[in-house]
């Protein structure tokens, strides 16, 4: 422990933003005690390390009494004024017990805490930059899959991708290149812990903001996401004004825009949709690519009926339901969809109820 010690001490603070003092007042209370362990003393102790010279004491702290009951933490008034005359009664006094050795015991800890502060400093400057990043996407690279997480470098700091927030259709490989949503940030005893997200809708919408300049103009906003990761993707839009087609700037010239967003989301269909305060005009472009013929809503149960051709009705339900459950998730509506030959067989059923009805009456 000498001069070049703080100086290093110094340059480690200035480097890790960690505040001198408190690194120094830390390795103090590690020295008290370090002295106590090594030299089984029950003394009340104090260390002090030399702000410039990096030199290290050690002092027992004594109060001053008339009669004395124990040894390890009293002194007589008389040998305390021997010390310095201005002592009086109940004054503490500092003396010092420095053993011959200690500074090989000193330099031991102080480097323990130093490394250990350095630690805990790195932790706290990974935390504060990435909560501040916290909803936002980051490019990444696959570092390893343990345990079905995967362990991506997101800039020098560690991400953890679970196993649910993973699209089940992609395959992730050592060195491979990700766009991923920073879903959460929290600090633990091991250091902060960085949740990444393949599977989550504003993923969609951050990359869209990247795209597309009237999104971050302000002039396109994103009303609502409805996704099923890796298979497709709904999102509405509405323009501030009149004059801008959302559609279109989202798309983007020759689908160069979503085409984007698309390889990102590796193939991941995605359709732009027409936000509208009408729901059935909101409803009948959320069905989207089918072409719809007429929606009929119930806005106490905030339920629609929707009739299409009847060669669209598999294209408007969509593969296993996907484009209805899609639709609905993104109106917030409740859909159900009905080809023309159903409805005209629904009227067929009622109208001959209600003949029999009439004839019952006669």
């Amino acid at each position: 422990m000498n001069g070049e010690f703080i100086g290093a001490l110094e340059q480690i603070a200035s480097e890790k933003g960690i505040d001198k003092e408190t690194l120094v007042a830390a390795i103090e209370a590690a020295l008290q005690s370090a002295y106590k362990k090594n030299f089984g003393t029950s003394q009340n102790v104090k260390i002090n390390i030399d702000r410039l010279t990096g030199v290290v004491k050690v002092y027992a702290m004594k109060t001053v009494v008339e009669e004395i009951k124990d040894e390890t933490q009293e002194i007589l008034l008389e040998d305390a004024r021997n010390i310095d005359l201005k002592y009086q009664l109940g004054d503490v006094v500092d003396i010092e017990v420095t053993p011959r050795n200690f500074g090989r015991i000193a330099a031991q800890n102080a480097k323990q805490v130093v490394i250990q502060r350095i630690r805990e400093a790195e932790r706290t400057l990974t935390y504060e930059k990435f909560i501040e990043r916290e909803n936002e996407i980051m490019s990444c690279i696959v570092q390893r899959a343990e345990r079905r997480n995967v362990f991506v470098d997101l800039d020098q700091a560690e991400g953890i991708m679970p196993y649910n927030e993973q699209i089940p259709s992609e395959r992730y490989k050592v060195n491979d290149r990700l766009m991923v949503y920073i879903a959460e940030v929290k600090m633990t005893n091991k250091g902060p812990q960085i949740i990444v997200s393949r599977t989550h809708p504003n993923l969609v919408k951050r990359l869209f903001e990247r795209e597309v300049p009237e999104i971050i103009r302000g002039e396109v906003i994103i009303k609502n996401i409805a996704r099923e990761a890796g298979s497709r993707t709904k999102i509405a839009v509405f323009a501030q004004h009149p004059s801008i087609d959302p559609v279109g700037a989202c798309v983007g010239q020759h689908g160069i825009r979503v085409q984007h967003v698309v390889d990102e989301l590796r193939g991941e269909k995605i359709d732009v949709i027409r936000w509208s305060d009408d729901p059935r005009e909101f409803i009948g472009s959320a069905l989207s690519p089918a072409k719809i013929l007429n929606v009929q809503i119930n806005e106490e149960e905030k339920s629609a009926r929707v009739i299409v051709p009847d060669d669209q009705l598999s294209l408007a339900i969509g593969k296993e339901g996907q484009n209805a459950r899609l639709a609905a998730k993104l109106t917030g509506w409740k859909i159900d969809i009905k080809s023309i030959s159903q409805m005209e067989q629904i009227e067929n059923t009622l109208e001959g109820d209600l003949v029999e009805k009439e004839e019952d009456m006669e």
